[in-house]
């Protein structure tokens, strides 16, 4: 029972929640080891890319342990303690890439988690559900405001207030999620895919392209180029800039450092 993290000397991550007993399903210990892990994401340079896993083949998550979390009695107070155990989809800004592998149930906070990466892999079985309603409660951390820019308007209120899932197939032609493979076997494979294509480019300006897309959508266009211009002088004088011409032109692949 853990959040497990490997990262390889590719600079790829791998975060695997392992509770596959309970559908990998979090309570409080298994929230804050996914904070922690998402913490190092953000501020190890040595990490690229990282993939987020459930354990077993069965599960993504499930989503906050019904038994253990949901039902917990916590203060008012708890409300406006906005940055304890801060979560990749509950505000934590991590600009490197996160690649959703998903290997079965992706439900609840399982699918709030998913909204916040940026590709995602899933197996055929694989189920997505935002059944908080049928609980009394809304799909939080970023459940209802995410899956309305992701999803066209008729299709994500569907899914919000009447709580039914939906297949990886429909998933995918909806464009939740990039790509589907056959078995849970191959869903990290295929996510690992995707994230070498990530490791091999430029550190500083794969993490500054997606945050450039992210903010794209909080500021009116003007500002946005702007923002671009800006940050693309930044990185034009950079190392990994400088070393991204020199390997084009000795026809040699790159050595990128994050300088």
């Amino acid at each position: 029972m853990a959040i497990d993290f490997e990262l390889n000397d590719e600079g790829i991550a791998v975060i695997t929640i392992n509770r596959p007993e309970r559908m990998n399903a979090m309570d409080e210990e298994h929230y804050q080891g996914l904070s922690n892990a998402w913490t190092r994401v953000r501020d190890d340079d040595d990490i690229r890319v990282a993939i987020i896993t459930g354990a077993g083949d069965k599960s993504f998550t499930s989503g906050a342990d019904i038994k253990t979390y949901l039902t917990k009695a916590r203060p008012w107070s708890d409300v406006w303690r906005t940055q304890v155990d801060q979560l990749l989809n509950r505000g934590l800004e991590v600009w490197k890439p996160v690649i959703s592998a998903i290997n079965g149930y992706c439900l609840g906070g399982g699918v709030t988690l998913m909204l916040a990466t940026d590709i995602r892999v899933a197996c055929e079985s694989a189920t997505f559900s935002v059944s908080e309603v049928k609980r009394g409660v809304i799909a939080a951390n970023g459940g209802t405001q995410r899956i309305i820019s992701q999803l066209p308007y008729p299709i994500a209120m569907e899914m919000l207030l009447t709580g039914d899932g939906i297949s990886a197939q429909t998933a995918e032609r909806w464009g939740l999620i990039n790509k589907v493979v056959p078995t849970s076997a191959d869903v990290l494979p295929a996510a690992r895919e995707y994230a070498r294509r990530i490791a091999v480019n430029a550190p500083l300006a794969v993490q500054a392209s997606k945050e450039l897309a992210l903010r794209s959508r909080d500021v009116p266009l003007a500002v946005g180029l702007r923002f671009e211009q800006l940050i693309g002088k930044l990185l034009s004088q950079t190392d990994d800039s400088r070393e991204g011409a020199a390997a084009f032109s000795e026809k040699r692949p790159p050595h990128f450092k994050s300088r």
